[in-house]
């Protein structure tokens, strides 16, 4: 393990923040959030007893709001942004601010030897060549506003001499701050609450990543960060490139009742297809620990818990 380390994250009461930031402090590190808690989210709630978690209300954007939270860190993991095509979509210009603009401020404060964590997408790579795998070296073509506005963030980021950037598969699992619009996790709340589900180009394929697998990616790279400094990192599971077909007949290996439906007509507005090669970050000693199948259970199991539409996105 790392040595503590002061760590600044930038919309760490997320989906994926809360996950991380207690794992964070679990491993020792002195954790910092900065939020503006736009879905009135309380997914932190639990860490305000560790008197290694501070936390600020305010706006990534603003330089004066970061710039004093900046000036402590040791390392910085850009959480804040505007999350998926349909939220992108419906606020342009607070995604080109928010998802690019905030991270060309907050690099051009950093000195050289402060560390960046910079996760986006894989889905900058837009439609991918059939049955090709697309490495970190193939051509970026997002075919979104989200997707292009992360590439352009990890290009500014990658400018900084002391960063990684984490290319995320499809994020699936339960987290405090739970996203019920991604697409694992949409897929077994159609089952287990209308158990049934039409599908739209159903060939279209991605790869899927379990959101505490992505902890331990940002985990690895601090641990590692020397080595792997400097470029792009694929995150997911090489055993789930998997089109939305195959993930819904895996769904009904664990809910027998669930019925899906391949739609003859209409269509899906996500128009990624691609299958993605995580051998490079795999090379460095990184091997997820969770399963597409504990996902989809350990999703059955929290969505007894939960049955509205609160914890979708948009």
């Amino acid at each position: 393990m790392a040595d503590s380390l002061q760590i600044l994250v930038t919309g760490g009461a997320g989906y994926l923040g809360s996950i991380l930031v207690p794992t964070l402090l679990d491993q020792g590190h002195r954790v910092t959030v900065l939020d503006n808690f736009m879905f009135k989210q309380t997914s932190l709630n639990h860490c305000c007893a560790n008197p290694n978690f501070d936390c600020y209300r305010g706006d990534a954007r603003e330089a004066e709001v970061l710039r004093p939270l900046v000036a402590k860190a040791d390392v910085v993991i850009p959480l804040a942004a505007l999350v998926g095509a349909p939220l992108c979509d419906r606020d342009k210009s607070a995604t080109v601010t928010t998802n690019r603009d905030a991270i060309r401020t907050l690099v051009d404060m950093l000195s050289p030897d402060q560390r960046v964590l910079m996760p986006i997408t894989n889905s900058g790579y837009g439609v991918g060549e059939k049955d090709k795998f697309c490495t970190e070296e193939s051509p970026l073509r997002p075919i979104s506003l989200y997707g292009t506005t992360k590439v352009e963030a990890e290009q500014i980021a990658l400018e900084h001499p002391s960063a990684i950037s984490f290319r995320l598969a499809t994020v699936f699992g339960m987290a405090p701050r739970m996203r019920i619009d991604l697409l694992v996790n949409d897929f077994v709340y159609r089952a287990v609450y209308d158990r049934v589900l039409v599908l739209f180009e159903a060939n279209f394929k991605r790869n899927y990543i379990h959101i505490r697998d992505v902890a331990r990616a940002f985990l690895h790279g601090i641990d590692n960060f020397e080595a792997m400094k400097g470029g792009p990192y694929n995150v997911g599971l090489s055993d789930a490139n998997l089109s939305k077909k195959e993930l819904a007949e895996r769904i009904q290996k664990h809910l027998p009742r669930f019925v899906f439906l391949e739609s003859p007509i209409g269509e899906d507005p996500d128009k990624r297809d691609y299958i993605v090669s995580n051998e490079k970050i795999e090379r460095t000693g990184y091997r997820p620990a969770h399963s597409l199948d504990m996902g989809i259970e350990e999703l059955i199991k929290g969505y007894r818990m939960i049955s509205n539409s609160a914890y979708a996105n948009v």
